[in-house]
């Protein structure tokens, strides 16, 4: 998007062509994020929405509403509109049907390959986020020892949760209300994966297999299938979604001050998160793989040259970009 159509959309005389191009950018964005170790926000970098996205997201503020209960009749509409318009929150819900939109598809697939492919999925997941981790750290000025050390205190609490969520699976809601605070927070942040935390966190599958049952639950109700399942289902969306909320209203905030102030720190700290995550594809990988016959180790072979190259390759591409 170019500077002149950013600035039509916020004027409310986008075209049709306008509102389409974030939709796709959000489709984009949605389905880049739901593959751990491939950043949402670098393509919200690349399409020239990035700073528009973090503005936006800074300026939403229930608070604002106040006075549109205070006017009169006539009057409240307008004033709707005008703060709606004011926090950019068209663009958001455009931008958001798409994420809305890729999250949907890629549900379907992602638990249907880890069930099908697990070894295979492992390893590729494996090579995603150590190459985005390399790729960041690469591009991030390390100088001092304090930085380097925030990067080992990141890497070795990835290490700890990865090894209680390899063995707990699923998690409680209110870990699902983080994990959705978190994800979503992720999207002011170029280069790092909203699925990536929700890895380290044990809550990827588990939120994969939750969304499709739930969503299965729900189309069963026209065809007699009663709203039990969808209650039952329910409360796991539901959460994650109170804290996507959360996370939009607070966490984003934080972290956008956090990139103002202490950039490379909480960069370097992300890094040593990824790197510390490893540890839940390796055993898992390394669980799948008994016996290790060479046909099961040529799979993981392609799996982490395919995700290896994939983010290379992208990051080659986007070159130009600086995430500091």
């Amino acid at each position: 998007m170019t500077d002149e159509q950013t600035r039509s959309a916020r004027d409310g005389s986008s075209s049709l062509r306008d509102w389409l191009r974030i939709y796709l950018t959000g489709i984009c964005m949605g389905g880049a994020d739901m593959v751990p170790g491939i950043s949402g926000g670098t393509i919200a970098l690349v399409a020239g929405i990035y700073e528009r996205l973090v503005t936006a997201l800074a300026a939403l503020d229930p608070r604002a509403f106040a006075s549109v209960r205070s006017a009169r009749a006539g009057q409240r509409r307008r004033r709707l509109v005008t703060i709606l318009e004011s926090m950019d929150v068209p663009f958001l819900l455009a931008l958001g049907a798409g994420i809305a939109t890729a999250v949907l598809a890629v549900s379907r697939v992602v638990p249907l390959a880890f069930e099908r492919y697990p070894v295979a999925m492992s390893a590729f997941f494996f090579a995603l986020m150590a190459a985005s981790a390399i790729v960041i750290y690469r591009s991030v000025p390390v100088e001092t020892a304090g930085q380097r050390a925030v990067g080992v205190v990141g890497a070795v609490l990835a290490f700890g949760v990865s090894g209680v969520t390899a063995a707990g699976g699923g998690g409680s809601l209110p870990v699902v209300v983080l994990a959705g605070a978190i994800a979503v927070s992720a999207m002011v942040l170029p280069g790092i994966s909203g699925a990536a935390f929700l890895y380290v966190l044990g809550q990827y599958q588990y939120l994969m297999a939750s969304l499709n049952d739930f969503l299965d639950a729900v189309a069963a109700v026209p065809r007699g299938g009663g709203v039990g399942p969808v209650i039952d289902t329910g409360p796991v969306i539901a959460a994650f979604v109170v804290g996507a909320v959360l996370g939009l209203l607070t966490m984003a905030r934080a972290v956008a001050w956090a990139l103002d102030r202490y950039r490379v720190a909480l960069l370097v700290f992300l890094v040593g998160l990824m790197v510390g995550a490893l540890r839940l594809p390796i055993e898992q990988a390394a669980a799948e793989t008994i016996p290790r016959t060479p046909g099961r180790l040529a799979v993981v072979v392609l799996a982490l040259v395919v995700g290896a190259g994939a983010v290379f390759v992208l990051d080659r591409r986007t070159d130009s970009l600086e995430y500091t």
